[in-house]
């Protein structure tokens, strides 16, 4: 079965204070459902004045309500919900956005699922993360994250 065509992602504002000292910030839209399946938009937003490199998958982990990192699995890779072509090097000129998609199950009888209470979103491991709260009783229903490369075509 081809893979559907994932939500696109709602325009994230920039935090707080600006622009972060990486130039980058990162961004989350509204979650998204079919037959089970959940997938939301990611964002990285180029907030600097320079150039930046990206390559890779963004770095997530569920948190729980004391946001403390929970057991779900992270695999690179296409979805139910969206494809993936493998990571590829992006130069992102300020004010321009790469996108990623993040997808899961998410229903009560599939399975030994974990309640998430969050999200930690960061460009890619070992970069400022942002926290994004799950919102729906059976968004925050979690198996395993499956993800797409960051990419500056729609995802």
């Amino acid at each position: 079965m081809p893979a559907a065509q994932g939500p696109a992602p709602a325009p994230t504002p920039t935090p707080r204070g600006g622009c972060p000292s990486s130039g980058v910030v990162v961004g989350m839209g509204e979650v998204e459902a079919a037959l089970g399946h959940r997938a939301v938009g990611l964002t990285l937003t180029n907030c600097g004045s320079k150039p930046y490199r990206v390559h890779g998958y963004p770095s997530v982990r569920a948190l729980d309500e004391a946001g403390d990192p929970l057991p779900v699995p992270v695999n690179p890779g296409p979805s139910y919900m969206g494809t993936d072509r493998g990571p590829q090097e992006i130069v992102l000129k300020p004010g321009k956005t790469a996108r990623s998609l993040l997808a899961w199950v998410s229903t009560p009888t599939g399975g030994d699922l974990i309640e998430g209470d969050a999200l930690e979103i960061a460009p890619a491991p070992g970069l400022e993360a942002r926290t994004f709260p799950l919102k729906g009783s059976d968004v925050r229903l979690l198996d395993e994250f499956d993800m797409t490369a960051w990419r500056t075509d729609p995802v």
